[in-house]
């Protein structure tokens, strides 16, 4: 047998070892795509991987017999959507202002959803017994959502808004219209302040409980 038939015996279970190894690693990528492919893209960041506080949002999502004359809004509804009581009951001159700032924000392409506006009394007492149960007391529950009797949106007074490019152009122009966010933990609940035209918003207060309103 000659040298050079010795050594191709020789590298030959070499070669086939090399083989199965690449197979095998072909063999792994597809499974990972095929696996990454089910599992579709990754989202996006949402507004409440983004803003603090209640996941992010106002709470306008409850448990309980409360309906759209109570003042709870489908998704998608603007300031200018007055068949909603959540939006016709809000006081005349807060509505006003609203259409006013979203007629001009929209020459930007904003426009101004409503979370939550007007509210009965039921429906914001169903939000404070939801929240008490989410927090787990009366007192952390009170840092997000005020009871009937203090709260500005069942006397009309107060909106929550989205989405996000909305919050930041209020939070940049409101006060030349008067609109003003109250508390520094709820970005998207803006109230009317008249005198903000001349002077600016008043400084926030960190939640609800520093309010004396509350």
């Amino acid at each position: 047998m000659s040298q050079v038939t010795a050594d191709a015996r020789a590298r030959r279970p070499h070669r086939t070892a090399v083989g199965l190894v690449f197979g095998l690693v072909v063999v792994v990528a597809a499974l990972i795509g095929a696996f990454v492919d089910q599992r579709g893209p990754t989202p996006a960041p949402s507004l409440s991987d983004i803003l603090p506080g209640d996941q992010g949002r106002p709470v306008t999502e409850v448990d309980g017999a409360v309906t759209g004359a109570d003042g709870v809004l489908p998704d998608g509804v603007t300031v200018f959507d007055d068949q909603y009581p959540g939006v016709a009951n809000l006081d005349p001159e807060l509505l006003q202002a609203l259409r006013t700032a979203a007629s001009d924000a929209g020459h930007r392409g904003i426009e101004f959803n409503v979370n939550s506006g007007w509210r009965s009394p039921d429906y914001q007492d169903q939000l404070l017994r939801d929240a008490v149960a989410e927090y787990g007391s009366q007192a952390e529950a009170a840092r997000w959502v005020a009871t009937a009797d203090t709260s500005p949106h069942v006397s009309g007074d107060a909106v929550d808004l989205g989405p996000y490019d909305t919050m930041d152009w209020l939070s940049r122009h409101g006060a030349q219209y008067g609109l003003c966010q109250i508390y520094g933990n709820e970005p998207w609940h803006f109230e009317l302040r008249p005198e903000a035209t001349d002077h600016g918003c008043p400084a926030m207060y960190a939640d609800p409980t520093e309010d004396p309103r509350m």
